[in-house]
C-alpha cells in the first residue's frame, strides 16, 4: 500500500474520506447496487484526489448491503490513483489509532472531551512503550458545509447538534459524536472547539455514500475549500 510521511506540524491535517460504502434500491439512493457501491467507490477515489484530499477509507461490513470485500476494491482504486491513502477504516492497514465517532461512554463528557483524553492516553502509551517516532491519530467525523440548496435540503433542518447516548448492551454505553451541519462561518467556528479533531494529525469526512459521486465530491471539496484553510488545516 501507497504511504507518505505523515504531517504533525501544528493543526496541518491530512484530511480524506470515509465511506460505509451503503447500497439499496430505495426511491432516492443513487446506489443501487453492489455493482453501484463498488464503481462509485472508485470514482469518489479519483474525484477526491483531483480535489486535493489525502485519502480514501471504506468501512467493511460483511453480511450486510454495504463494501464487503476491500482488498479488490483498493488494487482497482490504486490502479487509478497516484498520491492519495487508501484502506479500510475496520481492518486497520495504517493508522495507529483510527478513533471513530461510537466509543464506550466513560464519562458524562461531550464526545469530542472524550475521545481527545483517548487520543492522550494513546500517545502516552505510545511514548512510553519507547517509540521514537510519531504515532499516527485519525478521527471520523459527518461534517456539511452548507454552501448550496442541495445541502440545505439534505442536511439543513437535521437536529443532529448534540451527541447521542446508547447501548450496545446491558451493560455497555456508548456516545455517538455529534453531525455538524451550518454555513462555514458557523461551522469553522463549531470545529474550532472540537478537541480531538485539533488533538489528531489527519480527519476523515464520513460521506452519505448514497447520495452518489458528484455530490459527495461536492462535500469533500467544501471542507477543503471553504473550512481547510480558515482553521489552519490547509
Amino acid at each position: 500500500m501507497r504511504t507518505r510521511a505523515a504531517r504533525v506540524d501544528g493543526r496541518v491535517k491530512k484530511i480524506g474520506f470515509l465511506s460505509f460504502g451503503h447500497w439499496s434500491s430505495s426511491p432516492g439512493s443513487q446506489t443501487r447496487s453492489a455493482s453501484d457501491a463498488l464503481l462509485q467507490s472508485i470514482d469518489l477515489a479519483v474525484a477526491a484526489e483531483e480535489l486535493g484530499a489525502d485519502g480514501a477509507y471504506f468501512r467493511v461490513h460483511h453480511f450486510a448491503r454495504q463494501l464487503g470485500s476491500p482488498f479488490p476494491l483498493l488494487a482497482a482504486i490504486g490502479a487509478r490513483t497516484s498520491r492519495i491513502e487508501i484502506g479500510t477504516a475496520v481492518i486497520d492497514m495504517r493508522y495507529d489509532l483510527q478513533s471513530s465517532t461510537l466509543i464506550n461512554n466513560e464519562s458524562d463528557k461531550p464526545f469530542h472531551l472524550q475521545q481527545a483524553e483517548q487520543i492522550q492516553a494513546f500517545r502516552d502509551a505510545w511514548q512510553h512503550a519507547g517509540h521514537e517516532r510519531e504515532p499516527r491519530v485519525s478521527v471520523s467525523r459527518s461534517i456539511f458545509a452548507l454552501v448550496d440548496d442541495r445541502d440545505r435540503a439534505y442536511f439543513g433542518r437535521q437536529n443532529q447538534d448534540t451527541d447521542q447516548i446508547g447501548f450496545i448492551d446491558a451493560k455497555t454505553q456508548a456516545i455517538f459524536g455529534r453531525t455538524y451541519a451550518a454555513e462555514p462561518d458557523v461551522l469553522i467556528q463549531q470545529l474550532k472547539e472540537d478537541e480531538a479533531i485539533a488533538a489528531a494529525d489527519t480527519l476523515l469526512l464520513t460521506v452519505p455514500s448514497q447520495l452518489g459521486v458528484d455530490y459527495n465530491a461536492h462535500v469533500i471539496d467544501s471542507i477543503l475549500t471553504h473550512i481547510a484553510p480558515a482553521l489552519g488545516w490547509r
